[in-house]
């Protein structure tokens, strides 16, 4: 797994648009009066959402001077937590899960089709400049291995040839069904319910 880098280019300016901005006041009104910069991570999430799912160094210090906190108290945060990207990824950002649960249920083929569909390296633009991969740790979705996700979506139970058919969607410019790809329901046993048979659709039981 590649160290984070900071991107040699870097937009002038940055401010949050008008939906994010609104965004960030309700989120700092959450906080006691003096304790606003603990709103510093939600910020930073708004900000890497709205700039194509990477954070700008223009966009720290807009954080910061926004909380009123000191520019290098947002540079930590960003460059502490993985979540926070600091090069440009790509519209689509994808994220392979390879930690144990996922590796031994061959995850490393996902990664295989990742290298290629989209680059041969992790953190590589693809030629349209639109979609990146990048292996990750736990996901959370064990039970679902070996699984991915793109921006804010799960692709679940996926082999090299489903996993193939969801990056060329993404990059078609399709938006892939997400969730488990053997047609299962949330978490439920692999071969199908083994508690609440009574129940016709469990979906409905939340």
């Amino acid at each position: 797994m590649n160290i984070k880098k900071i991107s040699k280019e870097q937009p002038e300016n940055f401010e949050f648009n008008s939906e994010n901005l609104e965004s960030a006041k309700r989120i700092i009104k959450n906080y006691p009066e003096g304790k606003q910069q603990s709103a510093v991570m939600a910020l930073l999430y708004l900000a890497q959402k709205q700039n194509d799912n990477w954070i700008p160094l223009a966009a720290m210090k807009y954080i910061g001077n926004f909380l009123k906190i000191p520019y290098i108290r947002v540079y930590e945060v960003a460059t502490f937590y993985t979540m926070y990207n600091l090069t440009p990824v790509g519209h689509h950002f994808v994220q392979v899960c390879t930690t144990t649960p996922c590796m031994i249920r061959g995850a490393y083929k996902l990664v295989e089709a990742c290298k290629e569909k989209i680059s041969p390296n992790e953190n590589e633009l693809s030629k349209d400049k639109n979609c990146s991969w990048v292996e990750v740790e736990c996901l959370g979705a064990c039970v679902n291995a070996p699984m991915m996700q793109i921006n804010n979506d799960y692709y679940e139970d996926l082999d090299k040839e489903k996993t193939l058919k969801i990056i060329d969607q993404v990059l078609n410019g399709q938006t892939p069904k997400p969730g488990s790809y053997r047609g299962r329901l949330n978490t439920e046993p692999e071969n199908n319910r083994k508690t609440l048979l009574d129940i016709e659709d469990a979906s409905r039981q939340r």
